[in-house]
């Protein structure tokens, strides 16, 4: 995907001890994983998980995301209140957009889960993250990992876990939208990274999947996901267009339950953030939104997830990421580790 940033306010201290990088693949518990330098920018590098871009760091800059659908996420994440969150990353990678939460939001406490151990060690050590409990690293599955998590207790939940380029069968059912839902707070933030083709079917699916597990109780003014602007797809206009194969940013808000306000996805002020981002962006949700999902069928937890190859000369608008996490090191291993991407 092309690299444009958001810059970060804050800047890293310099490491009394700057991280020993790999030179080439390094075996890991999935595959390999391997570090390649940005030859105009030294600081900067990509993370390879099995050849794949996974992604992009500024050791320099913690707040620099160059990724689209990132710096996407992050401008849906500024409805939250201002001031530290208690985020919950599924696939983090290299832990870009947690790396990003922890020096724009101070105070924040993360956890970020990945399948493979050894990843998880490594990111740690290559990338100097933060230590906990500001960042904690577990290896577990990604759907195993949230059935063991407290109710409401995450202001923010991110999906960023692939197989290939598609999101493992098991986290795209009502079973996984509904822990989700469990685990976050009222008026908490679910966001999935969400790799798709014209006509964005899996998309659309989805997003029925999570209008019904995000639903208030019936009866209340709650209960209509989408017309409470609790709801949005996220992407570049051409993917809506249905003229290219990209990330779709899937935003899902728990309802309060109480009448409280939460964030409300349909202002105006949410969609001329992304149009302001380096690779401008749209938003659907509301009636527009309606319309997108009109037809399509939530998917069941028996659904045997297939998507087929891109036509051949078809190119992902951001590399589909293998989301990954990182760390035994912090103590933090009770329940499995998680799988990403």
């Amino acid at each position: 995907m092309a690299r444009r940033s958001t810059r970060s306010s804050r800047r890293s201290p310099s490491s009394s001890e700057p991280p020993t990088l790999p030179h080439g693949p390094v075996p890991i518990d999935t595959g390999t994983a391997e570090v390649e330098a940005d030859p105009d920018h030294a600081a900067r590098m990509t993370l390879l998980v099995n050849g794949v871009p996974s992604s992009f760091l500024d050791l320099d800059d913690p707040g620099f995301l160059a990724f689209e659908y990132m710096q996407q996420m992050d401008a849906v994440s500024e409805l939250l209140p201002a001031g530290g969150v208690r985020a919950l990353h599924l696939g983090a990678a290299g832990c870009a957009l947690a790396r990003r939460w922890d020096a724009e939001r101070p105070g924040s406490r993360q956890l970020g889960v990945d399948v493979d151990a050894r990843l998880l060690e490594l990111v740690r050590r290559w990338f100097d993250l933060p230590r906990s409990p500001r960042l904690r690293l577990r290896a577990d599955d990604a759907g195993h990992a949230v059935t063991t998590l407290a109710d409401a207790s995450f202001d923010v939940v991110v999906r960023d876990v692939f197989a290939g380029d598609t999101t493992p069968a098991h986290l795209v059912g009502p079973g996984f939208a509904r822990e989700v839902a469990r685990v976050l707070r009222p008026g908490g933030l679910y966001l999935a990274n969400c790799v798709d083709r014209p006509p964005l079917v899996t998309a659309r699916r989805e997003l029925a999947t999570l209008a019904a597990a995000f639903a208030g109780p019936a009866g209340s003014p709650d209960h209509d996901t989408v017309a409470a602007g609790r709801l949005a797809a996220v992407t570049e206009p051409a993917i809506f267009k249905g003229r290219r194969y990209g990330n779709v940013v899937l935003a899902a808000v728990r309802p309060s339950g109480d009448g409280l306000p939460v964030p409300d996805l349909t202002l105006p002020a949410l969609a001329r953030a992304l149009r302001s981002l380096p690779v401008p962006a749209q938003v659907l949700a509301g009636d527009e939104l309606a319309g997108f999902v009109r037809g399509f069928a939530p998917f069941e937890d028996e659904d045997p997830f297939e998507d087929e190859d891109p036509a051949e000369g078809d190119t992902p608008a951001g590399d589909p990421v293998h989301g990954r996490a990182d760390d035994p090191a912090d103590g933090d291993r009770e329940g499995a580790p998680q799988t990403a991407g």
